[in-house]
């Protein structure tokens, strides 16, 4: 199962931590995994276009980290547009995503 956590301070997201593997299909075939991977590597280089200061990431192979530096109203949106994605897939496929939040 891929877990998304999202953790906020004060109402600002400032981190997002996304791990495990879907379990849809195989490794390379799974659609559930493609489509996170798409949607997240997307919203990383779109927030990255605008300034590589906004934001630091770490990718490995079984998990992707994203530490928001600065919150302004580019970066938010982005954010929650990623995040809003990744809720319509979780409705889609409930056993293979779950995205939790806590408050840092």
């Amino acid at each position: 199962m891929i877990k998304v956590k999202i953790s906020y301070k004060d109402t600002l997201i400032k981190q997002i931590i996304i791990t495990g593997h879907a379990c849809y299909s195989e490794y390379g075939k799974d659609i559930v995994c493609s489509a996170v991977s798409s949607i997240v590597t997307t919203t990383v280089n779109a927030i990255l276009m605008f300034d590589d200061n906004y934001i630091c990431y770490l990718s490995m192979k079984d998990k992707f980290v994203i530490d928001i530096k600065v919150n302004n109203e580019i970066v938010d949106k982005i954010i929650i547009n990623m995040i809003n994605m990744l809720n319509e897939i979780e409705k889609d496929y409930p056993k293979n995503i779950k995205i939790r939040k806590e408050n840092l």
